[in-house]
């Protein structure tokens, strides 16, 4: 089997695991994301932690990310869960200070927590979170299909060469264009009256999931990896297969948080 196929393969079987708990809702969805979450920290420190940052230290860093993963699946609100993200990360960059080592474990526990925390607080349990998590999932994978096929047949200039020399100009627009169309077809789907401004958001979105791929690359890259993990095969670990998803979930619970409420962001941009 070749990589191509073994990336199509793997795409499908999880989209097909994400998209049923996704459909169930409640605590089998939190349990998902704060097992993203409890991944993309393992990860992130399995590339940016030195061996200074070993048993004591190391030991709390993790417990930390354990307590917030925990909190996350139990369902407090979301105050509640930013507020403690917060400590949990002062915390860690105290004990950073008094050790001298370990810069990268506060960031990442806040990189990490986020990342669940938004796809937690999205999807919730009504129909607004499943269509609000739907048009996440829409915009973000069709950016991804779009900007790989676009780049590989039509080349061209690189998009930011520095970080990631394998994507071109021509696959960033072809994912924004891509994006926008499925965010807007599935809002259309779901029966959403304000698709002009949903097509912005789509728009928004799109971007900023090709930002968090960057992000995600000049990680890798500032350590010296090629992927984040192997545990999906043909994909690598899990950062690279959710950091364009992460960063246009923290982008759309903003956005639903300004239009609504940090408890109900999909309400904001899908009424019930």
């Amino acid at each position: 089997m070749s990589n191509l196929q073994l990336r199509i393969v793997s795409a499908v079987v999880l989209a097909a695991v994400v998209l049923g708990l996704t459909f169930l809702g409640g605590l089998p969805f939190r349990l998902l994301s704060a097992l993203i979450a409890a991944a993309v920290f393992y990860e992130w420190t399995r590339m940016s932690r030195p061996g200074t940052v070993s048993g004591g230290a190391g030991l709390v860093f993790d417990l930390m990310m354990a307590v917030f993963v925990v909190a996350l699946a139990w369902g407090l609100p979301a105050t509640t869960l930013l507020m403690l993200l917060a400590v949990l990360a002062a915390i860690c960059a105290g004990v950073t200070a008094l050790r001298g080592a370990g810069r990268w474990e506060a960031p990442g526990l806040l990189y990490a927590g986020l990342s669940g925390f938004c796809l937690a607080l999205l999807r919730d349990g009504d129909r607004s979170g499943l269509v609000a998590i739907l048009f996440l999932f829409a915009v973000v994978w069709a950016t991804d299909i779009f900007a790989y096929f676009v780049g590989r047949a039509i080349g061209g200039p690189k998009l930011a060469p520095s970080i990631s020399p394998g994507k071109t100009q021509s696959g960033a627009l072809g994912g924004l264009a891509g994006g926008v169309a499925a965010g807007v077809l599935l809002a259309a789907a779901a029966g959403a009256g304000n698709l002009a401004a949903l097509g912005l958001v789509a728009l928004f979105l799109s971007i900023v999931s090709q930002a968090g791929d960057l992000f995600e690359s000049w990680i890798k890259r500032r350590h010296g990896c090629k992927d984040s993990g192997a545990v999906i095969p043909g994909h690598g670990g899990v950062m690279d297969r959710v950091d364009g998803l992460v960063a246009a979930a923290l982008a759309l619970y903003v956005i639903g948080w300004i239009a609504a409420s940090a408890e109900n962001p999909a309400h904001g941009l899908f009424p019930a």
